[in-house]
């Protein structure tokens, strides 16, 4: 789907400045046997775990006077490394870890809480943290209950299955034949909803997200009965931080913020479909949506210069998760700039010098290269030409992949071309035979569900995936929108989606 212009996004957008902190886990309560609180509480978590590295979680209380920034220590007992962090400024000396409050969480009030995540390596065995300080106040000191220790070793099962058998929420995905499958073999349907914000808001200088992402904020589109999954549009120029983005919203800031919000889904069961949604490269051709080299609209197809440097580092980042699915790019319009199909499906798979596009294009197999170069074999979804609603030439140019995962990805909107019954049985149906295919978009523009009813219905009986556009309070000027309040308050497209949802059980 096409993004909001700036004056659109301004006028139907909350400003959010970053993301929020939010709990992996609950907080636990400060007091002690005698009744007494701490000055400070830490509650100390292993979220996941694999072979030679973990991702960690710190719940801090302020259980004293207001503070407007905050440091946290800890020293890891076991020699484990941290590598990366969010919601905090994460640095190591030795074995002592400090954690510091970012310009968007530092105030505390008595009684306030904050969240914390990291990732980290270890070696032998990965004992927790037994003593923590809050601006060197150490905490935890009336007996409230300590810190657990995670396994010593890697599990060597799956963690505890739901009823029916197969993956705990969120499954680990990969592609067995035309399916998406989880560690067991069992397969996985995904549904869900897209949450738009963190492709536009930082390249208009305006925050990360549009709208809140913290654990409320997922709460409510989990109220949503059937919803194992969103798709998180990203922006190559934030993610690499170029220049022209303001330094809060750009590179480590945003890179962290991002990460929290996936860690954040996967903590709630939820299924994070990261996708490329805004890139670099002068386009002024056909269907132009703007000007500008920076990544400040859609364009055609992916640039060469940063985007494939974009999805090394986004795979690096996530290669341990295998819950989440990569989406190499949004809407790929190739056919718009070229004389014939051939030229731009050719474009679409090989990039280079493209006919009609002014830059050097990163074809989808230099992206499939990209990220399995990585070691990162996390599903990858690739969508046709004609803002991904034409598939008719995926399967003849389907990038190679020596990970065996990739699935196709189709747009439809009542004003597409394929939008009918006849289009879908023969141009997406024997591509659904052949790969996963997961409607990653799908929405009206009268902001009704006439349509999405008969399109769900088709998808249903071909137990495809598919996910609406979108989780935020636009009207329907700005393309449909599901809910009018971040609670979950659905529009009468919303309502469309939410009960179909339901009913499916």
């Amino acid at each position: 789907m096409r993004r909001p212009t700036r004056a659109a996004a301004v006028s139907v957008a909350a400003v959010t400045t970053a993301a929020a902190a939010a709990a992996l886990v609950p907080t636990l309560a400060a007091g002690s046997a005698s009744g007494a609180a701490p000055a400070c509480a830490v509650v100390y978590s292993v979220a996941n775990q694999w072979d030679g590295g973990f991702q960690g979680n710190v719940v801090v209380t302020n259980n004293a006077a207001p503070t407007t920034s905050w440091k946290l220590t800890f020293d890891f007992p076991g020699g484990q490394k941290v590598a990366q962090g969010w919601n905090g400024t994460w640095t190591q000396s030795g074995t002592t870890v400090t954690a510091s409050s970012m310009s968007y969480n530092g105030a505390l009030a008595t009684g306030a809480s904050v969240s914390a995540g990291f990732l980290a390596d270890w070696s032998g065995s990965n004992p927790a943290p037994t003593s923590f300080a809050l601006n060197g106040t150490l905490c935890n000191t009336d007996g409230t209950t300590p810190p657990t220790t995670p396994p010593t070793t890697p599990p060597t099962t799956p963690p505890t299955t739901p009823p029916g058998g197969g993956d705990s929420a969120p499954p680990e995905l990969h592609v067995s034949g035309n399916r998406l499958v989880d560690s067991t073999g069992k397969q996985v349907v995904l549904h869900g909803v897209n949450r738009s914000g963190s492709e536009f808001m930082c390249a208009q200088g305006r925050g990360i997200f549009d709208g809140p992402v913290d654990d409320t904020a997922i709460n409510a589109i989990r109220s949503w009965k059937g919803v194992n999954a969103v798709r998180v549009p990203l922006n190559e120029d934030c993610w690499e931080g170029l220049s022209y983005v303001p330094a809060a919203d750009a590179g480590a800031n945003y890179v962290s913020a991002i990460s929290g919000f996936v860690d954040r889904l996967v903590a709630h069961g939820i299924t994070p479909i990261l996708e490329l949604h805004w890139t670099h490269g002068t386009y002024t051709g056909n269907s132009t949506g703007c000007p500008d080299v920076n990544a400040t609209c859609q364009k055609p197809m992916p640039d060469a210069q940063y985007a494939i440097p974009f999805w090394k580092s986004v795979a690096s980042t996530f290669k341990s998760e295998p819950s989440v699915v990569f989406e190499m790019f949004n809407e790929p319009f190739p056919d718009r700039a070229a004389a014939t199909a051939d030229q731009a499906w050719t474009c679409w798979r090989d990039g280079g010098t493209c006919p009609g596009i002014g830059y050097r294009v990163a074809g989808m197999q230099s992206l499939v290269d990209a990220v399995r170069g990585t070691g990162a074999r996390n599903v990858i979804l690739l969508g046709g030409v004609a803002y991904s609603n034409d598939l008719t030439g995926w399967l003849t140019h389907e990038p190679t992949d020596p990970a065996g995962n990739l699935g196709a990805v189709v747009h439809v909107y009542n004003f597409n071309s394929c939008s009918s019954a006849s289009c879908w049985d023969s141009q997406l149906a024997p591509v659904a035979a052949r790969v996963p295919l997961v409607s990653t978009e799908l929405g009206e523009s009268d902001c009704g569900h006439s349509f999405i009813d008969q399109y769900m219905a088709w998808l249903d009986a071909h137990d495809l995936s598919y996910l609406g556009w979108t989780w935020n309070t636009w009207d329907c000027s700005s393309g449909p929108s599901l809910i009018s309040a971040y609670d979950g308050t659905p529009t009468s497209y919303g309502i469309g989606l939410r009960d179909h949802l339901a009913a499916l059980g």
